[in-house]
């Protein structure tokens, strides 16, 4: 079942060690299939030198697991809450990313100090905040999910397909696995950049109609960067 799914999830998992997002088994892909809405998964521990598409593990939307011999990423109630509740993502990325989880650690949203910042998040990328002790002494994976979903109670997760979970780490989404991954990358070099930029003086984000220009020139409904 979802054999080419579960190729393109692997694709996408090798592909955060590609751009050195992960270290030993740090972070795990998933993408859902719009069909059926099965969630494919990478398995939980397998290191990515490993791991293999049949290793993959298929949940339904509730999140109970239906195929693969392995248990899916430890992660995977989050994403089953992403999945349900932004219903227009079809994967989702979760990293240890250094600079990224340094600004999730530090409990800190991520401002938008610049136009590359602006031409894929519209506005800061938001921290959530820290989940209270029965939240992690329950269903952690889980309040995870749910403490995202809260964050975005005020907020667009398409014009804003990131987030950082206070004192642990990003997570990212998009129209499918691949596009996540590449938000993935946008946020850890955007969040590096954003420390640097602290560091030689400047904490004014940038201008509203700058901002504007930037994401809407590429995301808008007159867009006009790229090719038809």
């Amino acid at each position: 079942m979802h054999e080419s799914l579960k190729e393109k999830v692997l694709e996408a998992n090798l592909a955060l060690v590609t751009h050195q997002l992960v270290l030993f088994t740090w972070g795990n892909v998933s993408m859902r299939d719009p069909g059926t809405g099965h969630i494919v998964i990478k398995p939980s521990g397998v290191p990515y030198d490993r791991m293999q598409a049949g290793q993959m593990v298929v949940l339904d939307e509730s999140g109970t697991q239906i195929e693969g011999d392995l248990r899916p990423s430890s992660d995977a109630p989050t994403h089953v809450i992403l999945y349900r509740h932004f219903q227009k993502i079809g994967g989702v990325v979760h990293t240890h990313s250094q600079w990224a989880t340094s600004w999730a650690q530090a409990g800190r949203n991520l401002p938008a100090y610049g136009t590359t910042h602006a031409d894929y998040f519209y506005g800061k990328i938001p921290c959530t905040r820290p989940l209270r002790k029965d939240e992690i002494e329950g269903d952690y994976e889980a309040a995870t999910g749910r403490v995202i979903v809260e964050t975005f109670g005020d907020k667009d997760y398409e014009s804003i397909p990131g987030v950082l979970v206070h004192g642990h780490a990003p997570f990212t989404w998009g129209r499918d696995a691949g596009e996540a991954v590449y938000h993935a990358v946008v946020l850890e070099e955007v969040a590096k950049m954003a420390f640097r930029t602290e560091m030689l003086g400047n904490r004014r984000s940038l201008d509203q109609y700058l901002l504007d220009k930037h994401y809407l020139r590429k995301h808008g409904k007159d867009a006009y960067y790229g090719q038809d």
